[in-house]
């Protein structure tokens, strides 16, 4: 039985796996490495009983539809209206509306009051069932069991772990552009359930998760003093990140956790430090005449990924994690930010400036195979989804009001605006939760 805690309700979901009634087929796949995929048609029928089945099922539609790797069927166009889940399905009746899979699920209340949902996952060409499985939870988290059940769906068809069950801490603005207000805020990656999480007038600035999920780490002008705070999600708890003379910025975890790295400034230069969070020792990287910031590990924490404008201009360099071997990858037109490296460590992520137009792309970490994926007036900011399939960042547009937030498939197709209630901009995306 695997337990999954929820930050932000602190109540345990439990999944049984496997609900069989035939024999488990993967004949349904879709192979996600070929760059512009061909969305796969399949039917999310209404999880019975009542309106909370319905609702959790289009949110399952919802998130496969945005993935832009699944085409949800319109319901009007089914054929069979499914009344026992249980069951297999008339299969010729879903392969007439070309509905290669095929969700069929219940929802109901356990004595206790806690909410049990089902699903299974049909393949209709294959006359089989392809995975099935039962969840346990508080009625008010129904929202989230979706998003495990989505996950669940993309994982058995690509092969590879989703992504939805997830939350995107970021800045929220508010009021007008010579006295914006800026606070930090999370929500779930679609933009349902967001909530503030700090509440003040001081500007703050480049959130970041940590790998366990519940903590955070940002940047904060509190009392007009620049400082690296970190802050607890269950408890609201928060402390600073040492009390350092200069100026300090872009701080981001360790794959482990169990250290900060960022850019400290001083006498007009930065340089990039770590620090170890259990005995608050910090450790010098870099020593130049330049600016060293954005740093960014590698996930098995072996290298560091960071830019720095000592040739002239920002570009990317990479080094180790002790600091030796800093070299340069990246070589095109323009100047190149906010660098971070993907969770499959294939990639890293960046922001070019080229032309008057600022651009997000991907290169390979020894600088080559780079890929522009989006350009515009002002794209800026990076952040990795936990199967690194997927990148959000934010966007201003010319005459625009603000920033909203953006996401766009690593194969530079499938790009959305992400909603939120106001401005939006320094997204940072969780790990997948547990």
């Amino acid at each position: 039985m695997l337990k999954r805690n929820i930050f932000r309700f602190f109540v345990a979901l439990a999944a049984v796996v496997t609900l069989s009634t035939s024999p488990v087929s993967a004949r349904v796949e879709l192979n996600i490495n070929k760059g512009n995929v061909e969305p796969m048609p399949i039917a999310v029928s209404d999880f019975l009983q009542g309106e909370l089945g319905q609702k959790i099922s289009d949110v399952v539609a919802a998130d496969l539809k945005r993935s832009g790797l699944f085409a949800p069927i319109d319901k009007n166009a089914f054929i069979e209206k499914i009344s026992n889940p249980d069951a297999a399905p008339r299969f010729e009746d879903w392969k007439v509306i070309n509905a290669q899979a095929l969700v069929t699920g219940r929802v109901t209340q356990e004595g206790d009051g806690r909410l049990k949902a089902e699903f299974r996952l049909w393949d209709t060409f294959g006359n089989s069932q392809m995975t099935g499985q039962q969840f346990f939870t508080q009625p008010e988290n129904w929202r989230r069991v979706a998003h495990i059940i989505a996950d669940a769906i993309y994982k058995e068809i690509t092969g590879e772990d989703g992504y939805f069950d997830t939350r995107i801490v970021y800045v929220a603005e508010s009021g007008p552009k010579t006295a914006r207000k800026r606070q930090l805020a999370i929500m779930d990656q679609d933009g349902f359930n967001a909530r503030a999480v700090t509440n003040s007038n001081d500007i703050v600035l480049t959130p970041r998760f940590s790998p366990n999920k519940q903590e955070i780490t940002y940047m904060s002008f509190e009392g007009n003093e620049p400082r690296v705070y970190l802050l607890q999600l269950e408890t609201g708890q928060r402390e600073v990140v040492g009390n350092f003379p200069g100026m300090t910025f872009s701080p981001r975890f360790s794959p482990d956790g169990q250290r900060v790295i960022m850019s400290l400034q001083q006498d007009g230069n930065a340089n990039i430090y770590t620090m170890d969070l259990r005995s608050r020792t910090t450790t010098r990287l870099t020593s130049t005449a330049a600016i060293d910031t954005s740093p960014s590990y590698s996930p098995d924490g072996s290298q560091i990924v960071f830019e720095s404008d000592r040739g002239g201009r920002q570009q990317l360099y990479v080094m180790s994690a002790g600091g030796g071997g800093q070299n340069r990858i990246s070589f095109g037109d323009g100047s190149y930010s906010t660098p971070v490296w993907s969770p499959r460590g294939d990639l890293i992520a960046f922001t070019k400036q080229s032309g008057g137009k600022f651009s997000i792309g991907v290169m390979k970490p020894d600088g080559s195979g780079e890929r522009i994926l989006t350009t515009g007036f002002h794209n800026e900011g990076p952040t990795w989804a936990p199967n690194g399939r997927v990148l959000m960042f934010f966007r201003q547009s010319a005459g625009a009001g603000g920033p909203q937030l953006y996401s766009i498939d690593i194969t530079g197709y499938n790009e959305q605006q992400v909603q939120t209630k106001g401005f939006a901009s320094d997204p940072a995306w969780s790990p997948l939760l547990e």
